[in-house]
């Protein structure tokens, strides 16, 4: 049956490569909306303190588990915070020991919480070297942090001044670029096939820089990376639906509360963990490539991380316009949900 046709599909449950789930009150408020459809996520580290160590990261792991409902089913995968400071042993042991999947690179300054993170790359390539050794990924929040650098060329200037040196130093050493938003990241990605893959969000496939700034700005779709022009999102969708395996979903579903976020220096981030695979059917179905959705959501992340294939499935089907949840609520205040501008008509069912 062509795609355009379809109006169900089935996939082996979905998994998110690219998670922000927060502690304390706002884990145990957002962490439902994530279990309800995906079975396992990469958990960031960018707590405050970070997750830096082995010991911190199964702490946190523990946290997750408790925060769970009974009646839900999940595996949070979790990621160490890479510092100047991070000790390779550690990492060994945390990757050997089953404790962590992988290390997250953040530049400095580049994001939420990410004071910590690492402005001398010669510093941390012991840890780089350690991690090419035993495979173990490295994610990376891929954007230069110069205050001289366009805020919308620093994702392009990252991969020529930063990625680019980093790879050839440790060729061996599997790579994420997490949340790319550039048709320059694109291209990098398809022109490089050893050991590289890139997550892509659920909201940069669906806005542009118009849709944040343009009669207003709208705080709920501010994030870092920011978007940028409708041609980069064009070829991030491009990306997305052609079924290529190095490409796979990550949302970095980031929950703010709104009085975070409705500020004159707001918060950045996006929370879509709700509804994205609702809006990811209509993003593919719009492309006339819904089943290639399965390898977006279900296939090419487990083949990167050398993690199998969920035995379980989900089905998505088409029909009269779901209604999901504007925002949850939390007891720290409430949070919005990503709001894609249009009508989401594929229902999840588990």
């Amino acid at each position: 049956m062509p795609d355009k046709d379809l109006t169900s599909l089935t996939i082996p449950r979905p998994d998110d490569w690219h998670l922000h789930l927060r502690d304390g009150n706002m884990l145990r408020a957002v962490l439902p909306e994530t279990a309800r459809h995906f079975g396992r996520a990469i958990i960031m580290p960018n707590l405050v303190p970070p997750v830096v160590t082995a010991a911190q990261a199964s702490a946190y792991r523990d946290r997750i588990m408790a925060a769970l409902p009974g009646d839900m089913v999940f595996e949070p995968l979790m990621t160490l915070y890479l510092t100047e400071a991070t000790d390779p042993a550690d990492v060994r042991a945390a990757f050997e020991n089953g404790i962590a999947t992988a290390v997250k690179l953040y530049p400095a300054g580049a994001t939420t919480n990410s004071a910590s993170g690492v402005r001398d790359f010669e510093k941390v390539r012991p840890v780089l070297e350690t991690m090419a050794e035993i495979g173990m990924p490295l994610c990376v929040h891929g954007e230069v942090t110069d205050s001289e650098i366009d805020i919308f060329d620093r994702e392009a200037v990252f991969i020529d001044k930063v990625l680019k040196p980093l790879r050839k130093k440790v060729p061996d050493l599997k790579v994420v670029m997490e949340h790319v938003t550039t048709e320059d990241a694109v291209d990098y990605v398809r022109d490089n096939p050893k050991n590289l893959a890139a997550t892509i969000t659920t909201h940069h496939l669906i806005i542009n820089r118009n849709h944040m700034l343009v009669g207003g700005i709208k705080p709920h779709y501010y994030c870092l990376p920011v978007a940028k022009r409708e041609a980069h999102r064009v070829a991030l969708v491009q990306a997305a639906v052609s079924g290529d395996k190095r490409f796979f979903l990550g949302t970095d579903s980031a929950p703010h509360t709104d009085p975070n976020k409705l500020q004159a220096c707001g918060c950045a981030g996006v929370f879509s963990a709700t509804n994205t695979m609702s809006c990811l059917a209509e993003v593919f179905d719009a492309a006339g490539q819904l089943k290639k959705l399965e390898a977006f959501v279900s296939l090419n992340g487990p083949r990167f991380y050398g993690l199998p294939v969920s035995e379980e499935t989900i089905t998505l089907r088409k029909g009269d316009p779901v209604q999901y949840p504007t925002q949850i609520a939390t007891d720290d205040g409430p949070v919005t949900v990503f709001d894609p501008g249009f009508d989401l008509h594929w229902h999840v069912e588990n």
